[in-house]
């Protein structure tokens, strides 16, 4: 058994659909898949790959943090009340516990993300 999970961008088994409920969509319709790459042993820490294609929904994060490089695309995300923050390939950042806004795919985008529920 290793300690060491390496990450791989392009998985080569079946994602999980995980595209917005319809009340959460804003424009557009977005497609977003999920590749589950390690879970840990209380299943609190998730972390894999995230697809999505152009749209925008509403993010509510609840109690989860959540750790985003972007790997590809362009993304804009709104938290209620704030400016837009744009992030492109190489972007790395944080959305903490309460966060709620608004995520925009601007340009089909690959993340890998880490969440702590």
């Amino acid at each position: 058994m290793t300690l060491i999970v390496p990450l791989e961008t392009s998985p080569d088994f079946e994602p999980r659909n995980v595209s917005a409920p319809p009340d959460r969509v804003l424009a557009g319709s977005p497609v977003c898949k999920a590749w589950d790459l390690d879970t840990s042993k209380d299943g609190l820490v998730r972390t894999g790959i995230f697809t999505g294609s152009e749209g925008t929904n509403k993010s509510i994060k609840g109690e989860k943090f959540e750790f985003c490089h972007i790997v590809e695309g362009v993304v804009e995300i709104t938290e209620d009340g704030g400016a837009p923050t744009v992030f492109r390939a190489g972007d790395s950042f944080v959305m903490k516990p309460g966060f709620v806004g608004q995520w925009r795919t601007i340009e089909p985008c690959k993340k890998i993300f880490v969440i702590v529920e």
